[in-house]
This record gives C-alpha cells, sequence and structure tokens, in this order.
C-alpha cells in the first residue's frame, strides 16, 4: 500500500510552533496596567497648592461682592415695607421696580462669576490646567516608560475594590514631575 503525503506536511510543525510563540506573548493574554492617585500626586505640588489658593480667594471675594448685592436689596425690600403706607401707587410700582431691577442684576453677576461658564470656572481653568497638562503629561511619559496600555486614577470615580501595589505608579510619576522622595519604598 503507497503512502500519501501531502505537500507541506513537513511545514506544518515549524508553522504551528511558531503560532504558539506569537500567541504567547503579554499583549495576548491581557494588557499591562497600572495606576496612580492624582489627589496625592497634585497634593506634592506646591504650584497646585498656590492656584487652588489663589481660586478660593477670588471665591471669597466675588462671593462677598454678591453678598453685599444682596443686602443692597434687602434694605430697598425693608425701607419700601417701612414706608409703604405713605407712598402713592406709583411710587410703589416705580420702587418695586428697582428692587426686581436690583435682583436681576444680582441674578446675572451670580451666573456670570459662578454660573456654568463663569469666571470663577475659567479662572480655575486657566489655572489649574497648566498643572494637569504637567502631570498628565508625566503620567504618559511613565505609562510609555513601563509598556502600559491602561494607567487609572484611583482618586477618581472609578470605583477599585481592590489593587496590588505593584502597579502603583504614582511614585514613578512624582519622579517624573521631580517630586519624588528617596525614602519612598512603594516600589
Amino acid at each position: 500500500m503507497a503512502k500519501i503525503v501531502f505537500p507541506g506536511t513537513r511545514i506544518f510543525p515549524i508553522v504551528f510552533i511558531t503560532l504558539c510563540a506569537l500567541l504567547a506573548t503579554p499583549e495576548v493574554f491581557g494588557q499591562k496596567f497600572g495606576y496612580v492617585t492624582t489627589e496625592y500626586i497634585l497634593s506634592k505640588m506646591p504650584e497646585y497648592q498656590e492656584a487652588q489658593a489663589e481660586v478660593q480667594q477670588l471665591a471669597t471675594q466675588w462671593q462677598s461682592e454678591i453678598q453685599g448685592m444682596q443686602q443692597e436689596v434687602d434694605a430697598m425690600r425693608s425701607e419700601l415695607k417701612a414706608e409703604e403706607v405713605l407712598l402713592t401707587a406709583e411710587m410703589r410700582r416705580e420702587r418695586n421696580e428697582a428692587i426686581q431691577e436690583k435682583e436681576q442684576m444680582l441674578k446675572e453677576y451670580q451666573q456670570k462669576v459662578f454660573g456654568f461658564e463663569g469666571l470663577h470656572q475659567l479662572k480655575k481653568q486657566e489655572l489649574v490646567k497648566p498643572i494637569l497638562d504637567q502631570v498628565f503629561e508625566a503620567i504618559e511619559k511613565v505609562s510609555e516608560e513601563n509598556k502600559l496600555q491602561i494607567m487609572f486614577d484611583k482618586s477618581a470615580d472609578l470605583v477599585m475594590l481592590y489593587t496590588n501595589p505593584i502597579h502603583d505608579y504614582t511614585d514613578y510619576v512624582l519622579d517624573e514631575l521631580g517630586l519624588g522622595e528617596r525614602e519612598d519604598t512603594i516600589r
């Protein structure tokens, strides 16, 4: 009986071994990941603390201006109430219109300062964004150096029920920013 040999049957073991070797790479089994705690990183940055203090100081100043405006409106109301019996209907109407106008100005100012895209938000973005960009650049560099595909932020809304400290790259990012401490032993 003659044995039938198919062409390429000698190549099959070589192809099989090559495919197994390719499939054994870490990228196939899973992605390498890590995490950082940006709250901790930012707490170590003096420029972030200064920016936060400046934003808070401005917010306090704006809030006191708003309170002053509110006190003016309240004083106008009290004055109207005290003099109401002495005023004509036309005078009462004029004063009520003045109070409503002042209240509208107050609301507009509050919106201008503390609204969605108000002065407070814009100032915060102006002062804090460059610092956050610096942190994110450092995170990106650390991720690339350590060949990480995914980097999580432990201080964000992402809930991490368990984290192995071996995957914590916070100190690497601090080192990249020049804020690392020599006595750190997390690594």
